[in-house]
């Protein structure tokens, strides 16, 4: 139908062809800038006032920089991220390195690196590539419900002390691993408490000795408890990590408050005291870099089971993309990988499809992503039993390592996917 020079069906479908997302974060942005590559406008809401930079490291194999390269971004991802030449697993007590993954033959070997960089870094990028693509970001907007109809998705939002409704074509539900919006969707209960407990800090390199710098990824297993190190912000600094099996604040597991936060902080003196005894009989080392290690962050990690099924990820017009649909506890490294290839593929399913039919094309993603995520949150459960075996099965698995070395710690099925 045309009337005076203009296509108003081609314009009604331009106009319909809009998302909104719940959810600021790495799988919002991300899934932002996808959707709105493919043609599509989208609108972010983050319930936050302003986005913060305090965060931790991250880091991205190159199942993701693949996504990034694709993405046209990655000659600024390479300004910002660190590319570390090996992987070593080491024995905490001793420091002996029991195997190494060589990472600088990555990018011959799947077509792109493995980068290591600060989470705000990441995040930063994409929200700038996601607003030069013209996707709106609405930050103190907390989305508290979504509904939909048989043409349209509505999500209400708190804005200003006001309760407005917004609709669209899609709405996607980013809103992380405690999403309310899940639990309107799905009803399966909160997540649950691992009973592991991250303690985060960040140093610049040129402040430790020269014997503790590293441009390496590390990972000192122990009993209980394993030590993660990698550079960020182009190796200047060096990221640590120690996941313990611990209590949380107040010493109450129950606590909603201090199970949803990812950011928190004990005083130095109770933090010092739990680093000591997480890590006792570790090698001196390690506990020298700890040491130098100071305002500690703190994360208690929490999960879901595996997921179930293609309904996890999309329910008639509405997705769930990242943690709202697929928790990834960190010992694959992979939370926010997965949720960059669920916003790769949501863009992909998009790119083509007519407004009326979303339902189907969102089907079609949740198709192809649920079993991938539920395969790696399942090997990431895996991978934390394995970190912190003790007796006869600690002993077995160094000696797995030291036998079988880099292809025991390589994962082809994971970084030759391929989705952009």
């Amino acid at each position: 139908m045309q009337s005076f020079g203009v296509d108003l069906d081609s314009t009604i479908t331009h106009m319909n062809r809009h998302i909104l997302i719940a959810g600021g974060g790495i799988a919002g942005m991300a899934a932002g800038y996808a959707v709105a590559r493919a043609g599509w406008q989208a609108t972010v809401f983050e319930r936050a006032a302003e986005f913060s930079q305090v965060g931790a490291g991250v880091q991205l194999g190159p199942n993701v920089t693949r996504i990034l390269q694709a993405w046209g971004l990655g000659d600024a991802f390479t300004q910002l991220a660190a590319f570390p030449p090996s992987l070593h697993a080491r024995s905490l007590t001793t420091g002996e390195v029991l195997a190494t993954l060589p990472l600088k033959d990555f990018a011959k070997r799947y077509g792109a690196p493995y980068a290591t960089l600060h989470r705000a870094d990441l995040h930063g990028l994409l929200m700038q590539a996601a607003t030069r693509q013209g996707v709106q970001v609405q930050s103190n907007a907390a989305v508290k419900r979504v509904s939909q109809s048989l043409d349209a998705a509505m999500f209400e939002v708190t804005q200003q002390g006001q309760l407005l409704q917004h609709t669209a074509t899609v709405a996607v539900a980013a809103d992380g691993v405690w999403s309310p919006l899940r639990q309107q969707l799905l009803g399966d209960g909160l997540p649950n408490f691992t009973g592991h407990i991250a303690y985060r800090a960040l140093l610049a390199q040129a402040d430790l000795p020269p014997y503790l710098r590293s441009h390496d990824v590390s990972v000192w297993m122990g009993v209980h408890a394993h030590v993660v190190s990698y550079p960020v912000r182009g190796g200047e600094y060096l990221n640590v990590v120690c996941l313990a099996e611990g209590r949380l604040l107040d010493d109450d597991a129950n606590h909603l408050q201090a199970l949803q936060t990812w950011n928190a902080q004990k005083s130095e003196a109770q933090t010092l005291a739990e680093l000591q005894h997480a890590l006792r009989g570790a090698c001196t080392p390690l506990i020298d870099l700890m040491a130098a290690c100071s305002h500690w962050r703190l994360w208690p990690l929490c999960f879901r089971p595996a997921m179930q099924g293609a309904h996890q990820h999309a329910q008639g017009r509405v997705a769930l993309l990242g943690d709202a649909a697929h928790p990834m506890l960190p010992y694959l490294a992979q939370g926010a990988g997965m949720a960059i290839e669920d916003a790769a593929e949501l863009g992909a399913q998009l790119w083509t499809a007519p407004a009326a039919n979303a339902p189907e094309h969102l089907q079609q993603f949740a198709n192809a992503r649920w079993q991938r995520n539920a395969r790696v949150q399942a090997r990431a459960k895996r991978n934390g039993r394995i970190f912190h075996v003790t007796g006869a099965l600690g002993i077995g698995r160094d000696l797995g390592l030291r036998l079988m070395g880099a292809p025991l710690m390589d994962v082809p099925w994971l970084y030759g996917h391929s989705k952009s």
